[in-house]
């Protein structure tokens, strides 16, 4: 019998499953590929941590997974010593299903293991769980959410002391311990309530939000301009029906926004998110709501942010009156340029200042940042990597970074997180619309007055989804097939010019087959160079089970910068597949 056949009859055998988890598991028995699905191997700890889809089984989200992954991170704790455990973990959660559970269950299994918690009283934005292990000191942070996943999702983050995600050796270590586990009876818990009054677990409040409102703020760099046009200037916002709902409504208002309005529907919490198909700042469906309300208050500017909040979408309305979105991209490349103008303007530029982005973001803020006199420098996709970069300028004082972005929609500015911050995010967006008002301009109208100055730039992502196991081995193949048996020597009618392996770090130039060493390395990415300039990046995704291709080019104008990009589509599409 297969392994994951013995998994699954041992499972549903388990006196530790509830009478509704066991029906669960029998409802798919003799079914061979459902309980593959389930059983054929523990969903994987990692640096980003766990995500699943929810339900009963090894390879889902579940109270079994979340304790065997708790147990695992207490045992790394313990073994740094008494002053770790003493540190403690903080602990947050979204608004999806089971979130607060999984949370206060995590909680009263460190507590159990004699680990010190500071547990959030309700849902919190992730970034606020970033700067509460630097402002509290402890020694991690568990975050349970699955970000901007489907509602099936869930997900089990963990943070190390610095408030980035959790290092490679470190999740090592937890993945090990958990691998040594028996999820049943290996994993110790007490009772919550227990736990309070002795004090092992105590909990984050409106003091802990107050604490980090008062860091947010402190990054605006020109509140003045808010304050010129806040009578007249309207803005509308959606949390998506998440942990957003409280805290960025509230900045907007410190920052001096007297009309914000909020879409009353999408304030509810609600881990169905039932106003939107998918609750993803970068689908323009999920602003329909918002785009008719904007349209009844002649409103220009729409911001939304996910259901954890660490991510930023944003609807304008365009010169025809139409709302369109703009990508990460775009809002990135504005607010590099707005970051940098202010500062210059209000005279608080630091020396060395550097700007920060992932290696499949647009080289447009590269141009923004050096034609300013800035650095900019790329890192690895993941904001681990940013925090990370982050990090090693604080130690080695080389650079003071002023802005990190990804095209996937995240922003951090300050130094109080070292994650993506959408309430941040949003505050300096609204700063930067206030700003662009003060001049008789929209943000639109910021834009194409961007590219005029900065050059014609255009840049779509394509995702291509490999589910299940056949889809992770068919990843790895496809990969293993670009590097070995079948090269890429041309892009639909464009020639490669060079290629960068990303795992190795070698660049080589295919018309001399000359190489040399890359800064980055050690990622599963294959970055092209085609003869035109334009970028062709194809990586497997970390935390699905899909491909995904960054296609990013210049052109002399917006329209031919465009086709060069749609031309690459349906190439890509017949290359990953």
């Amino acid at each position: 019998m297969s392994n994951y056949m013995n998994e699954y009859e041992r499972w549903v055998a388990s006196d530790a499953l509830t009478d509704k988890e066991r029906e669960e598991l029998k409802a798919i028995a003799g079914d061979e590929e459902a309980i593959k699905d389930r059983f054929y191997a523990p969903l994987s700890f990692g640096t980003a941590g766990l995500r699943g889809i929810l339900g009963t089984g090894l390879f889902r989200m579940n109270r079994f997974t979340v304790g065997a992954a708790t147990q695992g991170l207490a045992n790394l704790i313990i073994s740094n010593g008494e002053e770790a455990m003493k540190k403690g973990v903080a602990i947050a959660y979204d608004s999806r299903h089971f979130s607060d559970e999984f949370a206060k269950q995590a909680a009263c299994i460190l507590a159990a293991n004699g680990i010190n918690v500071k547990l959030y009283d309700e849902l919190r934005p992730t970034p606020e769980l970033s700067f509460a292990i630097r402002y509290y000191g402890t020694i991690a942070g568990i975050n349970i959410t699955a970000s901007h996943n489907p509602k099936e999702y869930n997900g089990y983050k963990v943070y190390w002391e610095d408030g980035a995600q959790l290092p490679p050796a470190e999740a090592d270590v937890v993945a090990k311990e958990m691998g040594a586990l028996d999820y049943f009876t290996d994993v110790k818990t007490m009772d919550f309530d227990k736990a309070l009054s002795e004090g092992l677990i105590k909990m984050m409040d409106w003091q802990t939000d107050e604490a980090y409102l008062k860091q947010v703020l402190a990054v605006s760099i020109n509140r003045d301009c808010v304050k010129q046009v806040a009578d007249e200037f309207k803005l509308i916002y959606t949390p998506f029906h998440g942990a957003g709902y409280r805290l960025v409504p509230e900045i907007l208002k410190r920052l001096g926004y007297k009309h914000i309005l909020c879409v009353k529907e999408q304030m509810v919490i609600d881990g169905d998110f039932p106003t939107v198909k998918s609750p993803n700042p970068e689908n323009k469906e999920g602003f329909n709501i918002a785009i008719e309300m904007a349209k009844q208050n002649d409103v220009d500017l729409i911001i939304g942010t996910d259901p954890d909040a660490d991510r930023t979408g944003v609807v304008l309305r365009d010169k025809t009156g139409e709302y369109i979105t703009l990508s990460g991209n775009q809002v990135g490349v504005l607010l590099t340029d707005y970051i940098i103008q202010a500062k210059k303007l209000t005279g608080t530029m630091p020396q060395n200042a550097a700007v920060l982005k992932s290696v499949v973001t647009t080289e447009m803020a590269r141009v923004v940042a050096e034609k300013n006199g800035v650095a900019c420098f790329d890192t690895f996709t993941g904001f681990k990597f940013l925090a990370e970069k982050i990090k090693k300028f604080e130690t080695s004082g080389s650079h003071s970074y002023i802005f990190a972005f990804e095209e996937s929609y995240g922003y951090l500015a300050g130094d109080y997180a070292r994650d993506k911050d959408a309430v941040t995010a949003s505050m300096l967006i609204a700063e930067m619309a206030a700003y662009y008002r003060t001049k008789g301009m929209t943000l639109y109208d910021a834009m194409q007055t961007m590219y005029e100055k900065y050059g014609y730039y255009a840049e779509q992502t394509i995702s291509i989804v490999m589910p299940g196991v056949s889809g992770l081995e068919r990843m790895q193949e496809l990969m293993k097939e670009l590097r070995t048996t079948n090269p890429l020597t041309k892009v639909g009618e464009d020639a490669v010019a060079y290629v960068s392996d990303l795992q190795s770090g070698t660049k080589t130039e295919l018309a001399t087959g000359k190489t040399e060493q890359v800064e980055l390395s050690g990622q599963n990415v294959l970055y092209y160079e085609l003869a035109d300039g334009t970028i062709f990046i194809i990586r497997p995704s970390g935390t699905e089970p899909k491909v995904k291709v960054y296609i990013m080019a210049k052109g002399a104008d917006k329209q031919s910068a465009e086709s060069k990009v749609e031309a690459l589509v349906n190439a890509a599409k017949e290359i990953v597949k």
